[in-house]
């Protein structure tokens, strides 16, 4: 499930971005829910919430850091389950499709902004990171309260 989840996230976050890419001048914006959801296409080059500054070498290596990090905490559990293989599927795919844009771009494509209740543009792979992270953060409190709980 893991390899399978980041395949699949991966490919929809760079086709995404390749749809904004080519349909939009940088900067540029559409509403597409009135008064909720516009497609701005932004080359980010910072971290998240334009932390560690734009050095898409240090910013790759983070990334790995911290993916190696999760795979060693989850090492047992990803064997075990579905979920929290499935969760760090989704970390894994959106890690690499953000390390992928550094790669190609020195910068990642940004395009999901929600102006008026979220102050960042994101993308497809920052929201897959963030689901696959709860994900195992509801499961990591689940699990302490139940001992012995199969699901992590």
């Amino acid at each position: 499930m893991l390899w399978i989840a980041a395949l699949l996230v991966f490919v929809f976050d760079q086709w995404t971005k390749h749809l904004i890419g080519t349909s939009y001048a940088p900067g540029e914006s559409h509403q597409i829910i009135p008064h909720l959801l516009w497609w701005t296409y932004s080359q980010n080059t910072h971290g998240a919430f334009g932390l560690f500054g734009s050095a898409p070498v240090l910013l790759i290596l983070l990334a790995l850091g911290v993916l190696a990090l999760f795979a060693f905490v989850f090492r047992d559990a990803k064997k075990r389950s579905r979920i929290v293989s499935t969760s760090l599927g989704f970390i894994l795919g959106g890690a690499f499709g953000n390390i992928a844009d550094r790669l190609t771009h020195w910068f990642v494509v940004d395009f999901i902004d929600f102006k008026t209740i979220w102050p960042d543009i994101f993308n497809v792979a920052d929201s897959c990171i963030v689901v696959g992270a709860c994900l195992l953060m509801v499961l990591s409190l689940r699990r302490s309260k139940v001992v012995g709980n199969s699901d992590i």
